[in-house]
């Protein structure tokens, strides 16, 4: 805790990228508002990414990391903060807390421990989600976690409603998410083909401009009741697409968090990362957990934290051996419970 003389009147939080992260650091965000009501709290992160900062109501000011550094922090000097809360804790972040002059904190990264795990197999990783190790970086300021999940904002004109929809989709429909930042964390094209053909449900495929022809080529295989959606819409598009989906499935992913945020029944499909990172789906306190579909057996996994272009072993066994039928059975079940 701080001393009672520190009177804290503005917060600075720092996390540059990317989009997952960011929707999980939104427990910390709300949380400091809430319990710490007369603070303002600004933001820094990278200006891709402003608009999932600037949507939320809890956010009193966004700063954009362009590329001048100097100017930047010459602007943050001028706020005068009174504490800096770090969720990036690289380089970067650790250059504005020290131009800052003010009391900053941080949060266990455990990257050595990564480390261990992805290169020698030695699981020394705590059970414990990254959100609760952000929560650490709050704990002078008194910040407790409410265990309400996290949240996602809409900027206006992102509210997507079913008459947006081909008729097909009007009555229900999975959202699929075919994207992701790394090759070996994306189910196959072939084995999204068997998702859809063994759901028997109307599908729509989420994705960015890189996923489109992918999910052409998907829609083409599987037949009429398959949407697809990727490079259409803008990011809070297609986290409202996913808002009205009866159930996501997902890769370790981005979308998989926002998903989260929506309160959404999750079927999170693994590749070459592991739950165990601490990334996993996270829910509010009471809510049955997401459905985790990933391959244990192969000795190769994990083989990074984030990822490769292609398996560096060449068999890409994490994604390939998985059953399309299991996670289609999953869903259905997810369906079921949700109906």
């Amino acid at each position: 805790m701080l001393p009672n003389y520190c009177i804290l009147k503005k917060i600075l939080l720092i996390r540059f990228s990317s989009i997952g992260d960011i929707v999980l650091t939104t427990p910390i965000v709300r949380c400091i508002k809430q319990q710490l009501p007369e603070v303002e709290l600004h933001v820094l992160t990278k200006s891709s990414y402003r608009s999932i900062y600037a949507a939320n109501p809890n956010i009193d000011k966004v700063f954009e990391l362009q590329g001048n550094m100097k100017e930047l922090i010459s602007q943050l000097r001028k706020e005068r903060y009174d504490f800096v809360v770090d969720l990036h804790k690289n380089w970067r972040s650790l250059r504005v807390r020290m131009s800052l002059h003010c009391p900053s904190s941080s949060f266990p990264k455990l990257d050595f421990r990564k480390f261990l795990y992805t290169k020698l197999k030695i699981g020394k990783l705590p059970r414990i989600h990254i959100v609760d190790r952000y929560f650490r970086a709050v704990e002078k300021l008194g910040i407790q976690n409410d265990g309400q999940g996290l949240d996602f904002f809409f900027n206006e004109g992102d509210v997507m409603h079913y008459e947006d929809l081909p008729e097909s989709f009007h009555d229900g429909f999975v959202a699929i998410v075919i994207g992701g930042q790394h090759a070996t964390k994306i189910l196959p094209e072939d084995k999204v083909v068997e998702v859809c053909d063994a759901l028997d449900y109307p599908v729509i495929l989420v994705g960015g401009p890189e996923d489109a022809a992918r999910g052409e080529r998907i829609k083409e295989k599987v037949g009429t009741y398959v949407g697809n959606s990727c490079g259409t819409l803008t990011l809070g598009q297609s986290a409202s697409l996913l808002e009205l989906a009866d159930a996501v499935i997902t890769n370790d992913t981005g979308m998989m968090h926002i998903a989260a945020a929506l309160r959404k029944p999750i079927v999170s499909v693994w590749g070459n990362t592991v739950p165990e990172f601490g990334m996993y789906p996270y829910l509010p306190q009471g809510m049955k957990p997401a459905v985790i579909i990933e391959n244990k057996g192969l000795r190769c996994r994990p083989c990074d934290k984030l990822g490769y272009a292609k398996c560096p072993r060449g068999h890409f066994n994490c994604m390939n051996l998985l059953d399309a039928k299991e996670i289609a059975e999953k869903t259905k079940a997810e369906l079921s419970s949700g109906s």
